[in-house]
């Protein structure tokens, strides 16, 4: 795939953070183009690559490795990476920030957002109260185990997710464990972890 890259602004606390196109196809269509965009998350992490290291590292958009896998042909996409944290530690200028990227980003009115299960749901509710975006159609996606395990759900929430895109109209929803949800009606079983209509 022809690679184009693009600057990755650090935060405060060196945390990588920013509006940047990690890789990503030829437009053929915009109708069928996506734009895939990081915030971190279990879907994410990796194992630790320094030494005497014991915990999961949020390392480079796993959708770049389920994309490359899966080499899909009917849709062009960019990756772009907003933020790389556990979702706990997401923030109010993380938010404004995923925002912004979506707003900007050219031509392009379809994304997925792969982002943490313990705030998905903030998140979603809060871009779908933001302003500028009645034009777009967001997926928030994730998944329960890394995307480096073998056992993972990555792949098959992302699939889901960019099957709904095909059928969606304009809004922001969830997809996990095989299920679409409207952002402002779904909410977090605490006895089963999983997500249900409200």
């Amino acid at each position: 795939l022809p690679q184009m890259r693009g600057q990755l602004a650090p935060s405060a606390t060196g945390t990588p953070r920013g509006h940047f196109v990690a890789f990503g196809t030829p437009r053929v269509d915009d109708r069928m183009h996506i734009a895939f965009v990081q915030t971190g998350g279990t879907i994410d992490k990796d194992y630790p690559r320094l030494m005497h290291g014991w915990a999961f590292e949020i390392g480079d958009p796993a959708v770049s490795r389920v994309l490359r896998d899966a080499a899909p042909s009917n849709f062009t996409h960019d990756v772009l990476t907003v933020c790389r944290k556990d979702s706990q530690e997401i923030t109010l200028e993380d938010r404004q920030a995923l925002v912004e990227a979506i707003r900007r980003h050219p031509g392009c009115d379809k994304f997925v957002v792969t982002h943490g299960t313990d705030t998905m749901i903030e998140t979603a509710k809060f871009l779908a109260a933001a302003k500028g975006l009645v034009s777009k159609t967001m997926v928030l996606t994730g998944s329960m185990r890394p995307q480096k395990m073998v056992d993972s759900d990555a792949a098959f929430n992302l699939g889901v997710a960019i099957g709904a895109l095909n059928v969606l109209g304009t809004g922001v929803y969830l997809a996990m464990n095989g299920r679409i949800y409207e952002a402002n009606s779904v909410r977090r079983d605490g006895r089963t972890g999983l997500f249900v209509s409200i």
